[in-house]
């Protein structure tokens, strides 16, 4: 039985057997549940129960589960892991640009869900916290921008060490292309989804990061990409 100090985590589904499996998983692992099946059923018991995090599915029977993200957001910054269909990639990219911190396909595995849980609730990162970041051998220097491989010193471009940033900041979580390219380029560039690529491509090569490394720049195909290490994987 989950303790009463244990994260709360809201379940938004109208799936009997999905809430069943999940109220079981969720809480053989320690967490606390509360369950909704429609879309203002959720958002009624996200303000009076305040969870620490809610598990969204997209198709809801009484409104779009983005116009729940929406509202979620002109509340407060509660973590929100969507739910969709494999096929559902423009839904996917939609829910995570509105604001959702990540999404896990139908039908999944509970690890992979668990890992998304852990890292959507570890305490975010906020401006002028850690200077320095470093995984296995990278180090990253904030305030100088410096990134140090084994030591040694990586020449990167401005727009490199921002794009480098933008991903770091948010390890475990996937970013959309066109969050990465507003934040980087601003708003004209939202589109230019093959200019980020080459930057991607770059920043992998100068700093050694490949697909089966302890840190890594992983692609979420046709989405955006996640900063990913060791712990964060499933």
């Amino acid at each position: 039985m989950p303790e009463p100090s244990q994260p709360l985590i809201l379940i938004v589904d109208d799936e009997p057997q999905i809430q069943r499996f999940l109220t079981h998983a969720l809480n053989a692992s320690g967490y606390r549940t509360i369950e909704a099946v429609t879309g203002r059923d959720g958002l009624q018991q996200y303000r009076s129960a305040r969870p620490d995090l809610i598990i969204l599915d997209l198709g809801l029977p009484d409104m779009d589960g983005k116009s729940v993200i929406e509202v979620l957001r002109d509340d407060g910054t509660v973590p929100v892991i969507v739910l969709s269909a494999h096929d559902q990639e423009m839904e996917k990219i939609m829910a995570l640009d509105l604001g959702a911190d990540d999404f896990v396909s139908k039908p999944f595995a509970i690890g992979e869900l668990l890992a998304r849980i852990r890292v959507c609730l570890r305490p975010r990162r906020t401006v002028g916290q850690q200077d320095v970041l470093s995984w296995d051998n990278l180090e990253i220097d904030r305030a100088a921008h410096e990134v140090r491989l084994a030591g040694t010193l990586i020449r990167l471009t401005p727009k490199e060490f921002q794009l480098l940033i933008a991903l770091a900041d948010n390890p475990g979580r996937v970013l959309t292309h066109r969050q990465l390219l507003q934040k980087v380029w601003g708003p004209a560039h939202v589109e230019d989804v093959p200019y980020l690529r080459v930057f991607i491509g770059q920043l992998r090569q100068k700093l050694a990061l490949t697909a089966d490394g302890p840190v890594q720049i992983h692609t979420e195909a046709g989405i955006g990409y996640r900063w990913l290490v060791q712990t964060d994987q499933p």
